[in-house]
């Protein structure tokens, strides 16, 4: 990459992180996509950003259907690419968007993926309570599960964040959009043990000072990465053989609320979607669960 694409380039994931107030995790999928897009245009003898072309695009396009992406994938390869050319035109580096007219693959509606309550208590159970670290991985599965919080707005949580008289969690979240989510006892009694004993016995133990509430093995802050690392070892030690991941216990919180007559609003605004069209897949969820429960308990099902 030349000086002056890896300039642009840095000045855009800057936007994103800065104004944009993205995760780390997105902008990173931000860069490797545009970067991706640069070793096309290497290869099409494409010597800058301005004279890139419609059908260019319409090119790599098809190339990424030839290397057997999910459509998933593809579309966000374009939808980054386009709002990376959106940028260039707002700052005057080039004077059209050939990402445009490009239509992006539609994708296939997947229903959330989430766990049942069964599953929840073992994954729960789990956890050594007795050890600092058990009892900081309780006490994230509790606050997860809790309040469905995203991973970034978990690990930027402070300690002043947390009201525990009034049990509400100040939650910093996409946009630098602030919200209040309540959280219930069991998270409550997590919290409070581990940041009683376990968090006060790792910072000591390693000599750190900090005001985030979740740490990792050294002491330090924990990372979004380090979270996921958390919840596979987590799996690995309890009895249950499906699969965890952190959106997982978020569609879990959701799909909960709904179906023991939360209303779409409310969980909307726990949430923190911009719009309850992002709320709304979680209604495939319940619909699912009210029909199988109806066919198993009516006598004329």
């Amino acid at each position: 990459m030349d000086g002056q694409l890896q300039g642009t380039t840095k000045a855009f994931l800057q936007y994103l992180q800065i104004e944009k107030n993205y995760s780390p995790y997105t902008v990173e999928f931000y860069h490797k996509d545009i970067l991706s897009f640069f070793m096309f245009m290497s290869e099409q003898s494409i010597d800058n950003l301005e004279s890139v072309e419609y059908s260019d695009v319409r090119i790599y396009l098809t190339r990424l259907f030839e290397q057997d992406l999910a459509r998933k994938s593809i579309a966000r390869k374009i939808s980054s690419l386009r709002s990376f050319y959106r940028y260039l035109l707002r700052e005057g580096l080039v004077a059209h968007n050939p990402f445009t007219q490009t239509s992006i693959p539609k994708v296939e509606k997947r229903l959330p993926d989430f766990f049942y309550e069964e599953e929840l208590a073992i994954l729960f159970g789990s956890c050594d309570l007795k050890d600092p670290l058990g009892q900081r991985n309780r006490a994230i599965l509790e606050l997860l599960y809790a309040t469905g919080i995203r991973v970034s707005e978990c690990c930027g949580i402070l300690l002043q964040d947390i009201d525990f008289d009034l049990s509400t969690l100040l939650v910093h979240g996409k946009g630098r959009k602030d919200r209040y989510v309540p959280f219930g006892n069991f998270a409550h009694e997590a919290l409070e043990r581990y940041i009683t004993y376990g968090r006060k016995d790792i910072l000591a133990h390693f000599n750190k000072e900090h005001q985030y509430l979740f740490v990792n093995s050294r002491g330090g802050p924990l990372t979004t990465r380090g979270l996921r690392t958390v919840l596979n070892s987590i799996l690995e030690r309890s009895s249950f053989n499906g699969k965890i991941h952190p959106h997982k216990l978020r569609h879990s919180f959701a799909t909960h609320l709904l179906n023991n007559g939360a209303d779409m609003r409310t969980v909307q605004e726990l949430l923190g979607h911009a719009s309850l069209s992002s709320t709304q897949i979680y209604t495939h969820v319940t619909n699912d669960y009210l029909r199988k429960t109806y066919q198993a308990h009516h006598p004329r099902a």
